[in-house]
């Protein structure tokens, strides 16, 4: 086994999005190209995906860049279930109506990822999902994708019947459903959708603020594992190589570029979201919303300097802070010595919304929500001001095998000598 093969083999997906084994990923891929050849027959595409197969047959580079990725895979010898870009866009829609079921050897909670997975991380494949029209397309099908799990026929595993069901005894080991509302008396346990689900609310108590009343006390915005810390975080800096550090102008994108001049020098906190964990987002300090926006961004695009590797989408965490979809909320902290904090929630792999919940202007206590993915892959990070953090709570090295941190719990404390 080459050096390169040695650590691909070594490497792991966080987040029990995908399966840590290649050969677990493959079958699946097998299996929901089977699904698709099968469904396909007699029934046309829908709108949204004849729409990206005609941008892809009518745009030749993008068309031989996809082309040659898929190509290049299956030359490495991967097992894509398709061959060619036809196939493919069966399967993208066959997807669209799938629900997700648990698995506990071999999660694929993010289907769409687990079939581009090869392609994307190709020589070919980085510029075609980087692509501005290929990645607006590539949302107007993730939005009809979110639009069926929205919808009562997205139920389908919300069932206790094992292996698949996300309420038999495996799966409830997992999720912790003790600490969020629902009624076990009704029909799917209540929840109206698998995005009802998923953006499930936690009963009154579950998750406590830390220190309510002390603003040297911040805590954390999501049920997140920590990813990275970056300390004096420059306005520009080339966040697509090895490295990755935090460039504030990408991240922020803002019109007013002097928001992320305020943060020159400042600290950068990452965390991940997993598969069975809470996804909605709580403010991490006392103070008015000042910005509250959404940016327009790629789904699957990873950093080449990750190589050729499944886990390229997990291991560019950084890299996506700067590229994919996300929701930016700035808070302009009730304690001065803290100043502004800016809240990126970034989408990554199959989320295709990033809902925000509060504007400009409205005041947050620490522990309020701000908003929530809708399905999918996620991270975020918190970006402070220079001289403003003593020191975190989580310490490296990090390690992808403990519980997340919980929502509200304290995250950082404060420099009160700043």
């Amino acid at each position: 086994m080459s050096g390169a093969n040695k650590e691909s083999a070594s490497r792991r997906r966080l987040g029990n999005w995908m399966p840590a084994r290649e050969e677990h990923t493959a079958a699946f891929r097998i299996e929901i190209a089977a699904r698709a050849r099968e469904r396909r027959a007699g029934i046309a595409l829908s709108s949204v995906v004849q729409d990206l197969g005609k941008l892809i047959d009518g745009d030749p580079v993008l068309r031989m860049n996809l082309s040659r990725a898929i190509d290049d895979a299956i030359e490495q010898g991967k097992q894509l279930g398709y061959s060619n870009i036809g196939e493919l866009l069966n399967v993208v829609d066959y997807l669209t109506t799938f629900s997700p079921p648990f698995s506990e050897s071999a999660p694929v909670a993010t289907p769409l990822n687990a079939m581009l997975e090869w392609p994307m991380c190709m020589p070919t494949g980085y510029a075609v999902f980087r692509d501005p029209a290929f990645n607006a397309r590539l949302r107007r099908v993730l939005s009809t994708w979110a639009s069926f799990l929205s919808g009562p026929r997205s139920r389908t595993w919300l069932v206790e019947d094992e292996p698949q069901g996300w309420f038999s005894a495996p799966a409830l080991a997992k999720l912790g459903m003790e600490d969020f509302v629902h009624d076990r008396s009704l029909e799917h346990w209540g929840f109206a959708s698998w995005n009802a689900f998923f953006t499930r609310h936690l009963r009154a108590g579950a998750r406590p603020v830390a220190s309510p009343d002390d603003s040297a006390v911040i805590v954390n915005a999501c049920e997140a594992s920590p990813f990275d810390v970056r300390e004096d975080v420059k306005l520009l800096d080339s966040f697509w190589i090895k490295s990755q550090p935090y460039s504030l102008r990408e991240i922020l994108t803002s019109s007013d570029e002097s928001l992320a001049r305020r943060f020159v020098g400042g600290t950068v906190y990452q965390g991940y979201l997993s598969a069975y964990n809470y996804h909605r987002w709580h403010a991490p300090v006392d103070g008015k919303v000042v910005e509250a926006y959404n940016v327009d961004g790629t789904y699957y695009s990873d950093a080449e300097s990750e190589g050729e590797d499944p886990s390229g989408l997990n291991d560019s965490q950084g890299y996506t802070t700067a590229v994919a979809a996300r929701a930016v909320i700035v808070i302009d902290s009730a304690d001065p010595v803290i100043g502004e904090v800016a809240c990126v929630f970034v989408g990554m792999a199959e989320v295709s919304s990033c809902q925000v919940v509060v504007r400009p202007g409205d005041d947050v206590r620490k522990g309020d929500e701000l908003g929530f993915f809708q399905f999918g892959g996620s991270t975020y990070c918190l970006l402070f001001r220079r001289n403003v953090i003593e020191r975190f709570v989580p310490q490296p090295p990090w390690h992808d095998d403990v519980p997340p941190l919980k929502v509200n719990s304290a995250l950082a404390y404060v420099r009160r000598s700043a």
